[in-house]
């Protein structure tokens, strides 16, 4: 099937139009959202997610908030206030407020369309730098190869084929990539829900896993690399990523496998020195308590929605524009 736009402004209608990824995998629906209100609460309950696709989502969300002759400062404040972890929210939403300012209103929706222009053409460069990454481990290793990944960074997270996914995808229409394992991405389970549907649509070779199989899986079928995304990087390249990701690397690192972050250069936050300057988002307890059954007001849960991936563990970051190696082996698991 061909899958609409994750997110955009639609300067005919004057709203914004997204898939609601709370219905997938059963459900690719795209709704219109004509009041701001209406896009924040899409943005906190997690119908559209993904750090690129809320950039483009932020800058939206300011064409739609003037369109509606909203105050642009309030208008700002309550978009970037919906998730705080994800620097490209504030990015697209702060680009199109200083135009506002700067230029009056109606040159907002210029911008909402340009960011999401601009993100479709970092992705297919991110896909191109990152999957030649993945063919020279591939030839170093004598063959092709097996990656995992952790929660969604394509299509659905983005403006075109996506940042990592994207990567994956590339390389394996170019005879690198074997099979994808996919962390299920647990208590939301992007990686189940998102990731192997984009991969099932592309005919993709894969298999969800329970995230806590990552290191069995390594051990016993054996990857090549594993590629993610990013949510916010730090200036020190410590890396913001959906829980979980953290632990990945870990393994990754003990399995000497290349661990390789894809993300635009807008994800890349240097006014943030380090990993422990990025605020951590804590969803409702419910998300996991209810996915577990328990009854309403038993149980307690720690729900963070991100970790962070100390820089040393990370191999390769790589952004439309140019690779940051640490110059780690190759990785001895084909």
């Amino acid at each position: 099937m061909t899958v609409p736009p994750t997110v955009q402004w639609n300067s005919d209608t004057c709203t914004v139009d997204l898939i609601d990824q709370r219905l997938l995998p059963a459900t690719c629906h795209v709704v219109t959202i004509d009041t701001l209100h209406g896009l924040c609460e899409a943005i906190q309950t997690l119908a559209v997610r993904g750090a690129p696709a809320l950039e483009i989502a932020g800058a939206a969300g300011m064409a739609l908030a003037a369109y509606n002759d909203a105050e642009p400062n309030d208008a700002y404040e309550m978009i970037v206030s919906t998730r705080p972890t994800a620097v490209n929210l504030e990015v697209g939403a702060r680009r199109a407020l200083e135009v506002w300012q700067r230029e009056g209103r109606a040159a907002v929706s210029d911008v909402a369309l340009s960011v999401f222009d601009e993100d479709a053409s970092r992705n297919r460069a991110i896909a191109t730098r990152g999957a030649a990454i993945l063919r020279t481990i591939a030839e170093e290793l004598g063959g092709s190869l097996n990656v995992i990944t952790h929660c969604n960074a394509g299509r659905l997270a983005c403006g075109d084929v996506g940042t990592a996914l994207g990567i994956i995808e590339e390389a394996w229409r170019g005879g690198v990539v074997d099979e994808v394992f996919v962390n299920e991405t647990r208590p939301l389970m992007q990686g189940a829900r998102l990731t192997a549907w984009e991969l099932e649509q592309e005919e993709i070779p894969h298999a969800i896993i329970p995230d806590s199989a990552a290191a069995f899986i390594l051990e016993s079928e054996g990857a090549g690399a594993a590629v993610v995304g990013a949510d916010r990087i730090a200036a020190n390249g410590d890396v913001a990523n959906k829980i979980g990701t953290f632990n990945l690397a870990i393994v990754a690192r003990y399995f000497e496998i290349p661990f390789i972050v894809a993300a635009p250069e807008s994800t890349i936050d240097m006014r943030t020195p380090e990993g422990a300057d990025i605020p951590i988002e804590m969803r409702d307890e419910r998300e996991l308590l209810d996915s577990e059954g328990w009854p309403e007001g038993q149980g307690h849960a720690l729900n963070p929605a991100f970790d962070i991936t100390p820089s040393e563990l990370v191999t390769h970051t790589v952004t439309e524009t140019r690779t940051i190696s640490q110059g780690h082996p190759p990785g001895r698991k084909g």
